[in-house]
């Protein structure tokens, strides 16, 4: 993850592999899936991206994607602005291989939570369960 990425391109173009059209009986997540991954990344909402990296589609791009958006915004929330709780629960919930293997991004996100006055009671949990899972296995 270290080199920059093309953000025009989509997940599709970027992995080079073609899903198949979602099966008709799939749920909606499953389509918006198929769909979003067809989407150049800067088109991308910070919502949609919370619903790919939550169902770990397209970590190698759309992480530091949402680090930059997640970055962006923290200086906006204690202003009262408005700070997308959805996009970082699904980044702080990856698993700790994600963050093993980009231990930058990890790194960036534990700033960007440096930067957040007010965590929702809701996500400290996941916090906490992130600092853990970063930090498993490291020695100093």
């Amino acid at each position: 993850m270290g080199k920059k990425t093309d953000r025009s391109k989509t997940i599709e173009q970027l992995e080079g592999i073609e899903w198949p059209d979602p099966p008709s009986e799939g749920t909606g997540l499953v389509k918006a899936v198929h769909n979003l991954r067809k989407r150049p990344i800067n088109l991308l909402t910070a919502w949609e991206m919370s619903r790919l990296i939550g169902q770990d589609v397209g970590i190698p791009w759309l992480l530091p994607a949402a680090l930059d958006i997640l970055r962006e915004t923290a200086t906006d929330q204690p202003l009262g602005g408005f700070y997308d709780d959805d996009l970082l629960t699904a980044v702080l919930t990856r698993r700790a291989p994600v963050w093993h293997s980009n231990p930058q991004c990890a790194a960036d996100l534990k700033e960007i939570i440096s930067l957040l006055e007010d965590i929702s009671p809701n996500i400290r949990e996941n916090v906490q369960s992130f600092f853990l899972e970063a930090d498993m296995g490291v020695t100093d």
